[in-house]
């Protein structure tokens, strides 16, 4: 089973895999977390396993590997469940990968619930029944060491404060001073009464997991001083060579919410709602991903080449890709929002559509050998958890979907 990026022009939304699919006895894969492993030219690709679509009823993880081949196309092996990704009487959610460079160490976070236990009870209740969890591989994921509790030790004494929490879900990032970072976010109780929370008091908040020590220790950043749920994070780098960690989150108030870190995801400033990217009513995780801005505008129109150059980032060496449903009333239509000045506000392109039709979560992969984006995303014809599908794509295919949109403006 293979999958190449869709020609660059064509119009078309790119050639679709799928590699989970919603099977006849109602067991459904959700939750897709995509890495690429450049020095082996692999991908892998992550899902929950459920018994049914809802929450409560998620099992085990479970991956598939894609080789990278030469024409660009990837192969893919068959599904495989996690073992070690698991507590006893606990189900595993959320698969947030993140790899460290220099051990050439794949870590593999995750969250482990007990037994059927809901979020909202858990919110309700201000009891938190999640554990913070992590497998690691030394051989690209072919094989896992037995799994590691880290709540004690990462979260200790603040998870009294903590209703529950979560990480990314999607994938976590290493910045250029070699830092590793792990999205998450935590339901945040401010004031209790009998031990339960005050109602209508207990809500989301992003916050960074962190290692400065290359995955040895792990450590809690501050929570973002706004209501924010499901992130992913990405590194930019300033025309001064400075790391700033862009943090963008699920939101229910209509739009997503963004933020900015100085000091590699410690603290958070100013978070702020991005009038661009729109969300369902209840929201919808969506994945974010940066990458080398260009030396000149990868675009077919002459004109553009011409007069590329003053279309690029005056303050960036970064550009950001982000993917989520484009719908402000449903889950549906995938689309792919370019940022080519990502430390100014409103700087969003309007999206290239990559899926017409039941959309939901994703998460972006980028292959600097090959200058091109992959993502995994669900999606379907009647609902957004038919499949879990792989999708590959170039920027061109992205900067030509905006180009022809500003030219019909004309």
């Amino acid at each position: 089973m293979g999958n190449t990026p869709s020609k660059s022009g064509s119009g078309e939304e790119p050639v679709k895999t799928i590699l989970f699919e919603k099977e006849p006895s109602g067991i459904t894969y959700r939750i897709p977390a995509l890495i690429y492993l450049r020095h082996s030219r692999t991908f892998l690709a992550f899902a929950e396993k459920r018994s049914s679509p809802s929450d409560h009823d998620a099992k085990i993880l479970v991956m598939r590997r894609g080789t990278m081949k030469d024409d660009g196309s990837v192969q893919w092996s068959t599904s495989e469940e996690l073992s070690t990704a698991c507590l006893p009487n606990h189900r595993t959610m959320n698969p947030c990968p993140v790899f460290e460079k220099n051990s050439k160490t794949l870590f593999l976070f995750f969250i482990c619930i007990l037994g059927n236990i809901t979020e909202i009870k858990q919110i309700i209740t201000g009891k938190n029944r999640v554990r913070l969890c992590c497998v690691s591989s030394s051989d690209d994921g072919q094989t896992w060491s037995q799994v590691k509790d880290l709540t004690e030790s990462v979260i200790g004494e603040t998870i009294h404060k903590w209703a529950t929490f979560a990480v990314g879900p999607g994938h976590g990032v290493q910045l250029e001073n070699g830092r590793l970072i792990i999205p998450a976010y935590a339901y945040y109780v401010p004031h209790r009464c009998c031990s339960f929370p005050i109602p209508f008091t207990v809500f989301p908040r992003a916050l960074s997991v962190y290692s400065e020590d290359f995955g040895q220790t792990w450590h809690i950043g501050k929570m973002l001083r706004k209501r924010s749920c499901e992130c992913e994070m990405a590194e930019i780098i300033d025309h001064e060579g400075r790391s700033h960690l862009y943090c963008n989150a699920r939101h229910t108030g209509g739009h997503r919410c963004e933020a900015l870190s100085e000091n590699s995801g410690v603290y958070f400033d100013k978070p702020h709602m991005a009038p661009e990217l729109v969300e369902p009513r209840s929201g919808c995780q969506g994945s974010v991903i940066g990458f080398p801005a260009p030396e000149f505008i990868p675009n077919d129109d002459a004109e553009s080449k011409a007069c590329g150059t003053s279309l690029l980032s005056p303050d960036t060496q970064t550009w950001l890709l982000f993917m989520h449903p484009t719908n402000k009333s449903r889950r549906r239509d995938m689309g792919v929002y370019l940022n080519r000045s990502p430390l100014h506000s409103s700087g969003w392109d309007k999206p290239r559509i990559i899926h017409s039709g039941p959309s939901g979560y994703s998460d972006l992969a980028y292959s600097e050998d090959k200058d091109q984006f992959s993502c995994l995303m669900e999606c379907g014809k009647e609902s957004e958890l038919e499949h879990i599908a792989f999708v590959s794509f170039t920027l061109n295919d992205v900067m030509q979907s905006d180009s022809k949109k500003e030219k019909k403006m004309r």
